[in-house]
């Protein structure tokens, strides 16, 4: 099986409703002077041969990153599956080589900058049908790489089923689990609550000093 950077399109989920960040789109809160989808995107970009952000809505508030934004194309706010869904059908549809999708969630600024290459590297080594990230013995299922020749079956599993979790589905594939370091930090970190945000920014600051996500835990039991 023959694959690279050159077929592997990518797609930034931001469709989630942010209810515990009080609503909006979660990714243009500000972390380090910069919206948390900056981060994101800067880091995504690189590994894929392009990019897209999965977002309902008006378009407008996203022009800036240059960016295709494709809607759910299933209805009903149905979760980061169908984020992931949409990805795949973009692909089939508009980059016809591309034969893999990587999914990145919005709402994780720090997400390694190599996740592709070893979600890649992990598929090739097990002849997985696909691979999902892992830290600090938590699974990270929104972090993945997926077979665009899965759309119609992720597609039937979500409409006639009514399947809606990512482990549910992926249960029936063979998935390589990818393990990334948490030192200095969990690169999975994601941001759903007001506080986060706060974390964030310490990370930010102590990052530049040389010290991790454990040293902003403890500051935030600190202050807590």
């Amino acid at each position: 099986m023959m694959a690279g950077p050159e077929a592997i399109a990518g797609v930034v989920l931001a469709g989630g409703q942010s209810r515990r960040m009080g609503g909006g789109d979660k990714g243009l809160r500000v972390i380090g002077g910069r919206p948390m989808l900056d981060h994101v995107v800067e880091r995504a970009r690189p590994q894929v041969s392009r990019l897209i952000l999965n977002a309902g809505g008006g378009r407008a508030r996203f022009a800036s990153y240059g960016l295709p934004v494709v809607p759910d194309v299933v209805e009903g706010f149905a979760g980061p599956l169908a984020g992931i869904l949409t990805g795949l059908q973009w692909a089939a549809e508009n980059q016809p080589e591309a034969r893999w999708v990587a999914s990145f969630a919005s709402d994780a600024p720090f997400l390694p900058a190599d996740l592709v290459a070893k979600l890649w590297a992990a598929v090739e080594k097990e002849g997985a049908d696909m691979a999902t990230a892992r830290s600090g013995g938590r699974a990270h299922p929104v972090f993945g790489l997926w077979p665009v020749s899965l759309k119609d079956d992720l597609h039937r599993a979500m409409t006639e089923d009514g399947v809606r979790k990512i482990d549910l589905w992926t249960a029936g594939l063979s998935n390589a689990h990818v393990d990334f370091p948490c030192d200095p930090m969990d690169p999975f970190f994601n941001i759903n609550r007001p506080d986060d945000l706060v974390a964030a920014e310490r990370f930010l600051d102590l990052g530049k000093k040389g010290r991790g996500m454990n040293a902003v835990r403890q500051q935030e039991r600190h202050h807590g």
